[in-house]
This record gives structure tokens, sequence and C-alpha cells, in this order.
């Protein structure tokens, strides 16, 4: 038998990823599982495209990121946050987040199924763009707001739910 400990994942990598002040609201983790954990509380910082060293804290390791799960407290997920983190399966979204940037998970083409939860209220351009596994979405009644291009190239996607709420 091992001790509970030699069962626990390594951390690889850690930082902050806030928006606010010098970051340090929200901080991430990745584990040696594959894991990334952002926690804290507020917004996440958002990350575009052209961004030092290219895109967020954790780009660097995007071929080891499996799973995300965001903790509750956390209030917007960036733009660009996951993007092209390829082996990404799946994301917990707690009911704190209230936005999805842009890019927010552009080319997670392993990324399998997302729930939105009832707390957001919009959803930024090309959020999903190139998910090539996505294959269901349910956007809740709280979305007043789907930019341009949010399932574009999704071409495994056979069924969105869009309510009335959306403007």
């Amino acid at each position: 038998l091992l001790p509970a400990t030699a069962l626990a994942a390594d951390i690889v990598d850690s930082g902050t990823c806030g928006a606010e002040g010098d970051g340090s609201n929200l901080t991430w983790t990745l584990d040696s599982d594959g894991v990334l954990t952002i926690s804290g509380s507020g917004d996440m910082h958002d990350y575009g495209f052209s961004c030092a060293p290219r895109g967020a804290p954790w780009y660097g390791y995007r071929s080891l990121v499996k799973s995300a799960v965001i903790a509750e407290g956390v209030t917007s997920i960036g733009e660009y946050a996951f993007y092209y983190c390829e082996f990404l399966t799946s994301v917990t979204i707690p009911d704190s987040v209230t936005s999805i940037g842009d890019d927010a998970f552009a080319d997670c083409s392993s990324l399998t199924s997302v729930t939105i939860p009832d707390s957001v209220m919009s959803i930024g351009v090309q959020a999903f763009l190139g998910c090539e596994s996505l294959t269901s979405v349910t956007i809740p009644d709280s979305v007043t707001s789907i930019a341009y291009g949010v399932f574009n190239s999704c071409v495994s996607l056979t069924s969105v739910t869009i309510p009335d709420s959306v403007t």
C-alpha cells in the first residue's frame, strides 16, 4: 500500500491570472494529471492572441491540459483563456461565471461537451471556434448575447438549444 500522499498529483506550474490589480485575485495551478484549476474571486484576465509569450500563462503547457476546473468565485472566463488547448476534454464552469470571452475555448479540438450555467449572460466572439469534438450545447435562459462565429467549425455539433432570451 502507498500512502495517500503518494497518489496525489504533482504541481507542474502555477501563477496568477486575474484581471484586477497585479492579477493575484485569481490563481491557476496545473497538476501532473492535466487538471488546470482556476480559483479566487473576480474576473479572469483577457489574453489576446498576440499576448506575450502567447496567450494565457499556461499556454506553454497547453498540450498537458486535459481538464479545466474553474472554481466558484471566478466571474468571467477571459478572452483566449484556453485557446488551442487541443487535449482539453472537459471544463467545469461554476455558477459565479457571468461571461465567456472571445475565443475562450477556440481550437479546443478534444472538448466534447460543455455545460453553460444559468449565471452566464454573454458568450463572446468565436468562443468555441474549432471545437471539432463538441456534439451538443444547451444555452441557458440567462444568456442574452451570443456573438458571431461562436460555433464556427464545430463539425460534430448536432444540437444547439438557443433560448428566447437571446437578443
